[in-house]
């Protein structure tokens, strides 16, 4: 027979316990997944995550991983600001200094925010929780001193609300969106801002190298004389159109390597801003909604209640100073989300 103790707070809340210390509900008798302490706010989960933490050599191979596919990133921009400033300005420069000139210099500005961006992203730490006292009453915890904080069973530390840990990074990250290997590194409230400025940077680049590289290569693709095509008789719409992929496809066998470069750098400027438009969108929507990406596949905090365009706001600091969007900075009272 099971023998139940009854607590009973100042305030009259109840919460019964059994022999197993289980908490039952005080008005239907039913076992509560967690509850909530009157006293200090903190919340404890009926059932704590038994899963063991990874080993530390599997934990430093992830890591190594991480830091090779954000290594890898990085010398793919190198490659395509460098191949491309080698592709396109001798033909740029053909045209006019002064249009030379002006590219080169959007070139270099592009070029900096998305190197800077990527690295305040990968290298920045992503958000700790702070350091809070906790496990003894009253002296050290006071009251609502830990309110909707849970306890991370990996770090054995106190976590406070939307604060989740990420097994790759071995610590529990604030506000974590999720982890991304391409830059190493968890995305959190630290580098949340960075790493949007970085996906938009990314966008705006790939649509510049796409419209350089696809002009530049109308200049260096070997002269296709499609007259002789169109003055064809007899020749119906399908048939016609394969003629003059035919020609164009003969004529690509005289392109020279810059040529082969400009055709590589658009496709493939065209292929990332699809796929990173697509991650970009996801971001501001889960922005817009008040969220992060583990909170919508977990279906928490998922009322929408505070969705609208004054998170997109608030998200990126204005009416704030430029100075504290450029820090990643947040004033006290600023909500993170």
């Amino acid at each position: 027979m099971d023998v139940k103790e009854t607590i009973e707070d100042e305030h009259g809340a109840t919460t019964i316990l059994t022999d197993g210390r289980e908490p039952t509900c005080w008005g239907c008798g039913l076992r509560l997944l967690a509850f909530k302490c009157a006293w200090c706010g903190a919340i404890t989960q009926g059932e704590q995550n038994s899963r063991r933490p990874d080993s530390r050599c599997f934990s430093r191979w992830r890591r190594a991983r991480d830091r090779l596919f954000a290594a890898i990133l990085a010398l793919f921009m190198l490659f395509v600001i460098c191949g491309g400033a080698w592709a396109v300005y001798p033909v740029v420069f053909a045209i006019g200094f002064s249009y030379g000139v002006f590219h080169c210099v959007v070139t270099a500005i592009l070029s900096l925010i998305t190197l800077s961006t990527f690295c305040f992203a990968a290298f920045r730490s992503a958000g700790a929780p702070p350091n809070v006292s906790w496990g003894s009453f009253p002296v050290v915890v006071g009251r609502n001193g830990l309110n909707d904080y849970t306890f991370c069973a990996y770090c054995q530390k106190p976590k406070p609300l939307r604060a989740h840990h990420c097994r790759s990074c071995r610590a529990c990250v604030t506000d974590m969106d999720h982890h991304c290997p391409f830059i190493g590194n968890c995305v959190g409230a630290a580098n949340h801002r960075f790493f949007v400025a970085f996906l938009i940077s990314v966008v705006v680049s790939c649509a510049y190298v796409v419209a350089m590289a696809t002009y530049a290569a109308v200049f260096v693709w070997p002269r296709v004389d499609l007259g002789v095509h169109l003055k064809s008789p007899g020749l119906d719409s399908p048939e016609l159109l394969k003629e003059i992929v035919a020609a164009l496809a003969t004529s690509a066998l005289f392109l020279s390597a810059r040529g082969f470069l400009l055709v590589y750098l658009a496709f493939a400027g065209l292929a990332v801003g699809i796929g990173v438009s697509a991650l970009l969108w996801q971001q501001l929507s889960s922005i817009y909604d008040g969220e992060t990406y583990i909170d919508r596949i977990t279906s928490k905090n998922a009322t929408h209640d505070e969705r609208g365009c004054e998170n997109l706001l608030r998200f990126f600091g204005c009416p704030y100073s430029v100075s504290g969007v450029l820090l990643g900075q947040r004033r006290p009272t600023e909500k993170i989300l």
